[in-house]
């Protein structure tokens, strides 16, 4: 039904598009523009109109209305084009397994690696599917180039099939997701849309309308830095030394990514680079609530002032900044995006579920700002690591979703009144 829909992935992966947080141009990286390049190309060589890079790397387009009924929302589809730093994405070689029989799978560059059924169950799901990998040495990319394909192929079938009752279609693909500034230059009134959705997210029927709140703390610890062989004499005060100390006074017990789960929060230290002069730690601070992520901020700042009484020559220092926040806050206020994806999954056959993101997404954001954007699933499993992998039939779930979820805003958005 969708032919072109693998080739495409496969296309997309083969494109180095790792994001990178040392770089502040927009985008980050240069494969990332590659490819923007490439889907404006193939938007233009399926028909849709107004397509648009504009100068920070986002491309957008329109798929026109099918239909004359008035007070249609308009709906964007987004997805992002880079992958995580994690892992290289240089040389991507994606394997294609044809009808998985539901045992080991082996990497081929990786031997000493598998994806292993008894301890990755999801994988029971998709026997009799074609999943596709990479090779064992670098990520596969579906995240989530697994999202730009089931985009584009939205937008070919939609162009292909006139007689699908839908209104209006934004499509927007992004750069610099994976280093948190996915929407840092989306230009609401460029998108021109009343509600939206990422394709962003796992298994079929996951859709999330809930996400961690987040914010990053940056703590500077400044020494006095002297020659060690005679540090004594000269007061050295090794900024390392502190670091360590701070690292090990963090709370863990229920606080740490790997002691926390369902709808715990936790405090993450994330980068640490510096020398006895001074050391610079970046941490990331998540909670589902507001409360939770103040008081996790709390801790840091405690922790620092008690370090900064103890050693007074050295110079402790924190700073805190909001990165986003939960868009269940907003998206409580109308629930008519999130319910019409329920029934979309529903009518493929899918039973249709809703988790919290122990994470974000772009959507976190845009719906912040006022553009409901809640994130569905595209099919992705295992991501920023070797063993990520997709499956083909998932993908398709996917689009046939979005295809029915458009016809539902066709038929019932008109008592959509969003909020402010």
């Amino acid at each position: 039904m969708f032919d072109n829909l693998l080739p495409r992935f496969l296309r997309y992966v083969r494109i180095n598009t790792q994001s990178s947080d040392r770089c502040y141009d927009c985008p980050s990286t240069p494969g990332q523009l590659e490819l923007l390049k490439l889907l404006k190309q193939e938007l233009e060589e399926l028909g849709a109109s107004e397509v648009r890079l504009n100068p920070s790397g986002y491309v957008m387009a329109t798929v026109p209305s099918s239909c004359q009924k008035a007070r249609i929302p308009t709906v964007a589809f987004l997805a992002h084009v880079d992958t995580a730093p994690d892992l290289s994405g240089e040389n991507v070689e994606p394997v294609v397994h044809r009808n998985y029989d539901g045992g080991i799978l082996r990497f081929p560059r990786n031997p000493g690696i598998v994806l292993d059924p008894t301890a990755m169950p999801e994988l029971h799901e998709a026997k009799g599917k074609d999943l596709v990998t990479a090779s064992g040495t670098t990520l596969l990319g579906a995240d989530d180039k697994a999202g730009v394909a089931v985009v584009m192929t939205l937008v070919e079938h939609l162009l292909g099939h006139p007689e699908i009752p839908h209104g209006r279609v934004r499509i927007c693909f992004t750069p610099d997701e994976e280093i948190g500034r996915g929407v840092d230059k989306v230009d609401l009134k460029a998108l021109d849309a009343n509600v939206a959705y990422t394709m962003d997210g796992h298994a079929p029927g996951e859709i999330c309308a809930e996400t961690f709140s987040a914010d990053k703390a940056t703590v500077t610890i400044r020494g006095v830095s002297t020659h060690p062989g005679d540090a004594q004499s000269k007061g050295m005060v090794n900024a390392v030394h502190l670091a360590g100390k701070f690292l090990a006074a963090l709370p863990r017990e229920h606080c740490a990514p790997e002691t926390t789960a369902g709808r715990e929060g936790f405090i993450h230290p994330l980068e640490l680079e510096g020398n006895v002069e001074q050391v610079v730690i970046k941490l990331i601070l998540r909670d589902f609530e507001r409360e939770g992520l103040v008081e996790k901020g709390a801790v840091v700042k405690t922790l620092c002032r008690s370090m900064q009484t103890a050693e007074r020559r050295a110079r402790i220092t924190c700073r805190i900044q909001k990165q986003y926040r939960n868009m269940a806050y907003w998206l409580q206020k109308d629930r008519l995006p999130v319910e019409l994806a329920f029934q979309a999954c529903r009518s493929i056959g899918l039973n249709p579920f809703e988790v919290p993101v122990r994470g974000g997404t772009d959507g976190s954001r845009l719906t912040e700002r006022g553009l409901p954007t809640p994130n569905l699933f595209c099919g992705m499993r295992n991501v920023h690591s070797a063993f990520e992998w997709v499956a083909v039939q998932d993908m398709e779930l996917a689009v046939q979703a979005t295809l029915k979820l458009l016809e539902l805003w066709a038929d019932k958005g008109a008592r959509f009144r969003g909020y402010s």
